[in-house]
């Protein structure tokens, strides 16, 4: 059975506005990105001096527990990162609990999150977010190939068009993202450069798109391409800059 392109497209604006609410309620978890690579490599420093010999090197465990994967899941999924900083800090290293600074525990969390397989994002990790975000069991998923009816998200220019049509142009490539993941255009996204995609935005009139004519825009949602031309449905709108410098 053929679908309509009008219907195709209800379908898709309803599901970008279903992700939307959903989106609304997630709260942030270390799937997120909340902590710096940086920030990380000094962690790994300070594990491997304080940590690795009850710990191992690899996390895996010896005289102390694992602290990744599977254990690390039992114990800490479902918590927030406070209560994982707060045994860190009380309790290690075993000949000296407490004996580091507290930016150094942190550090050494951003660590673990790191070898647990949660991306690093452009922000270090700061005490007073601990107990903002949730630990999440497992690795998490990579997002999944961009296709037709990915949910993704891109950076570009606005323009206006008759009729009120909206293009996104010198837009950087499509990456996938998972719907659940936190809706907001952070830091990475401001920096992304832009490329040379165009995508014609669908309803974009509930956004208020004539507001942001000309500037840097942040878009989120399902990606339809057609014979001719690529559309967007949106569910996250952002400005990033009033201006479209790259």
């Amino acid at each position: 059975m053929r679908w309509s392109l009008p219907i195709i497209v209800a379908i898709v604006v309803c599901s970008g506005l279903v992700h939307a609410a959903r989106s609304q309620d997630h709260e942030k978890t270390v799937a997120d990105g909340v902590y710096s690579d940086a920030q990380a490599t000094r962690g790994a420093a300070a594990y491997e001096a304080s940590c690795s010999g009850c710990h191992r090197a690899d996390l895996g465990g010896g005289s102390g527990p694992s602290l990744k994967d599977q254990r690390f899941a039992q114990v800490y999924a479902g918590k927030d990162l406070q209560s994982l900083f707060t045994k860190i800090a009380t309790t290690m290293p075993r000949g000296g609990p407490a004996s580091l600074a507290d930016d150094v525990y942190l550090d050494i969390v951003a660590h673990l999150l790191r070898e647990n397989g949660f991306r690093a994002g452009e922000a270090e990790l700061s005490a007073g977010a601990l107990n903002t975000i949730r630990i999440v069991a497992g690795r998490p998923k990579p997002p999944p190939p961009v296709g037709d009816f990915s949910y993704v998200e891109v950076v570009g220019c606005l323009s206006g068009g008759p009729r009120h049509t909206w293009t996104l142009t010198r837009a950087s490539e499509p990456v996938a993202v998972h719907p659940a993941a936190t809706v907001s255009a952070s830091t990475a996204e401001a920096s992304k450069a832009l490329g040379t995609n165009t995508f014609h935005l669908v309803d974009a009139l509930a956004y208020a798109a004539d507001a942001y004519i000309g500037h840097k825009m942040y878009v989120r949602g399902v990606l339809i391409k057609l014979s001719n031309e690529q559309r967007l449905t949106i569910s996250a709108f952002e400005t990033l800059s009033p201006t479209c410098a790259d």
